[in-house]
């Protein structure tokens, strides 16, 4: 009996890491996003890598940590953003998102910098246009919060579902970390 309930819930195991795998590699992006650029790098701890954006218009920089930990930092005033002068910044584990609003100054800078806590990391990013032309309600608001405007943090409600899917698998991790102490 014991045995049947190990292989059942590790079939289950399985099929839920390969349904989290296939759904990072898919990257559902809006119909109103054109890719622009797809820039892969490497940066080593404490250091940053910058980038030049030109292109006019609201822009969206998506970029996934292949290994390590990148973050991204972005100025309108300096070409060279870090943790101590920036504009907008996305600095998780995983994927950062930063949306660029068509009134930021051109040229745009753009900084990456390879966390301390990993010797490299490894990142892609992707850069999309964004061709919606109605001003969204609350896109003022997310790029000018808190006393301090000059360190503004992107947020847009589009994060909301991938907080809902974190919260969403940490609740499966911890029933499975239950069902294995009860059956062990």
């Amino acid at each position: 009996m014991a045995a049947a309930w190990k292989t059942a819930f590790l079939l289950l195991l399985a099929s839920v890491l390969v349904s989290g795998v296939t759904s990072l590699e898919e990257e559902e992006v809006p119909e109103e996003w054109v890719l622009l650029h797809v820039v892969q790098g490497q940066i080593g701890a404490g250091n940053y890598s910058y980038l030049r954006l030109n292109h006019e218009g609201k822009i969206v920089l998506r970029m996934q940590s292949l290994k390590g930990d990148a973050d991204l930092y972005v100025s309108d005033s300096t070409p060279h953003p870090s943790f101590d002068d920036y504009e907008l910044q996305s600095v998780t584990c995983g994927q950062d998102i930063v949306f660029i609003p068509a009134h930021f100054q051109r040229p745009v800078g753009i900084g990456v910098y390879g966390h301390p806590s990993h010797h490299e990391s490894e990142f892609e990013m992707r850069v999309y246009y964004d061709t919606t032309t109605e001003p969204h309600p609350f896109a003022e608001a997310a790029y000018s919060d808190g006393p301090d405007p000059s360190h503004r943090h992107a947020y847009a409600p589009e994060d909301a579902p991938q907080e809902e899917e974190a919260v969403l698998w940490t609740i499966i991790i911890s029933i499975l970390k239950l069902v294995l102490e009860i059956l062990f």
